[in-house]
């Protein structure tokens, strides 16, 4: 382009610059014109006229200048998205699916060009591609509150479209596969049956998310077969015994702390409420794998019982055992523990009505005298909704699944972090 072409150019893009700030976008229109007649391939100018021409109902010069700015440029999503929405409004499909691919080329993960993905795909009536497309939309977007105004109602569809091709969906599985589930009727198939549900999004995947120390290839199970544990028989059976300790220190009042001592100056996130708080506090017989012999002493029945279980042998982080009260209204938000190596035991001693305790997507009602075990590395969180206090005896254990030679590695490598640190609970597992 000759200098003085390019001079001339530069003048009026600053006299568009000027006009625009003056607040006279009038002005700039014959100024894009004579930059277009100067530079046919200038792609601001080519984007001004164009949206100029769509806002005016000119579809057709619109479509003039945007395909030709994509041509010789492209390099930007909008440039794709504009041509997208002008052949949108000329009904040509080829024309808008060309152009979405090209924006979502540049950014597979751009929002309005999936959700324009999505609405061309549902009025070709390919209603399975477009509940995928669908649920793209739904897994990039913000939360609700966050999106624009312009772009809420849009999304806001794609997860109704989303959950009801789902329930489409299921209800289909459900029936196909009933004479079939009829016939297995007794067998456990409750694996088969979650994961069923979370394909279809009727429940959330919930993983192991060990805050510290993950060990890799320990399946995620929210809740463990009690069968699996037959060491926990004399534990039950010790149950009258237990809660009699129990009653027998809290009439003493001594010995409980709050179940959380964060200090002040840490994050708390969603401790806030019940930090260092009495609404949910602990007798501790053993704490971060240390013996406490006031507390211990005072429960020699429990102490007894608990030698049945396989504790986890964990320098400055485990064995644990503790009686845990919950007080009345109180409610303990979902959280996940810092290791899946151990699982923890719920031995429930006094159930009052209206507490519940979940586990990822299964939740359950404590029983007193029936033990289970769960992975507290899956976010789990509990409840006592009744006026009286919840109390449970809770005590961790080693993975099942974990061979001797890797329990005493764990052991090993928990030994020499506190050596390092000096301080074990700095890097508890």
């Amino acid at each position: 382009m000759q200098q003085n072409v390019v001079a001339e150019i530069r003048a009026l893009e600053a006299e568009v610059g000027r006009a625009m700030q003056a607040g006279r976008g009038e002005a700039a229109w014959p100024l894009w014109e004579r930059i277009l007649g100067r530079d046919p391939n200038h792609g601001a100018a080519l984007m001004a006229l164009g949206q100029r021409a769509f806002r005016s109902g000119d579809l057709a010069t619109a479509r003039r200048h945007f395909d030709h700015l994509t041509r010789v440029d492209g390099r930007d999503k909008q440039q794709w998205i504009n041509l997208a929405v002008v052949c949108v409004g000329q009904q040509d499909e080829a024309g808008e699916e060309a152009a979405i691919r090209g924006a979502l080329t540049i950014d597979a993960t751009d929002l309005l060009g999936l959700i324009l993905r999505a609405n061309l795909l549902k009025r070709q009536g390919k209603s399975h591609a477009a509940a995928s497309a669908f649920g793209a939309v739904a897994a990039v977007a913000p939360p609700l509150e966050r999106l624009s105004p312009e772009l809420r109602p849009a999304v806001m569809e794609a997860m109704a479209y989303r959950d009801g091709y789902n329930r489409q969906f299921g209800a289909h599985l459900d029936a196909t596969l009933a004479p079939l589930l009829r016939d297995l009727q007794g067998e456990d198939l409750g694996r088969f049956r979650e994961s069923m549900d979370i394909m279809l999004g009727r429940k959330k995947r919930y993983d192991s998310q060990s805050a510290i120390f993950h060990y890799h290839g320990l399946a995620p199970v929210s809740f463990f077969k009690r069968e699996d544990f037959p060491w926990l028989d004399p534990i039950e059976a010790a149950t009258d015994a237990i809660r009699d300790e129990f009653l027998g220190v809290l009439k003493a009042e001594e010995g409980f702390t709050p179940y959380l001592t964060y200090s002040t100056d840490q994050p708390l996130n969603q401790w806030a409420e019940l930090n260092n708080s009495p609404r949910w506090s602990a007798f501790h017989l053993i704490k971060d794998g240390v013996l406490q012999p006031g507390n211990a002493g005072q429960c020699p029945q429990t102490m007894a019982a608990l030698q049945h279980a396989p504790q986890p042998d964990q320098p400055g982080r485990t064995p644990s055992a503790m009686f845990s009260l919950l007080k009345p209204q109180t409610h303990i938000p979902p959280h996940t523990g810092v290791s899946n190596v151990r699982l923890v035991t719920h031995l429930p001693l006094i159930i009052p009505p209206h507490c519940g305790f979940r586990v990822g997507n299964e939740t359950r009602s404590w029983e007193a005298g029936r033990a289970w075990v769960f992975d507290d590395t899956i976010e789990h969180e509990a409840w006592n909704r009744s006026d009286l206090l919840r109390v449970v005896l809770i005590f961790d254990i080693w993975h099942p699944h974990l061979n001797p030679a890797e329990r005493a590695m764990i052991s090993a490598m928990s030994g020499a972090i506190a050596a390092f640190t000096g301080d074990a609970g700095s890097f508890a597992l």
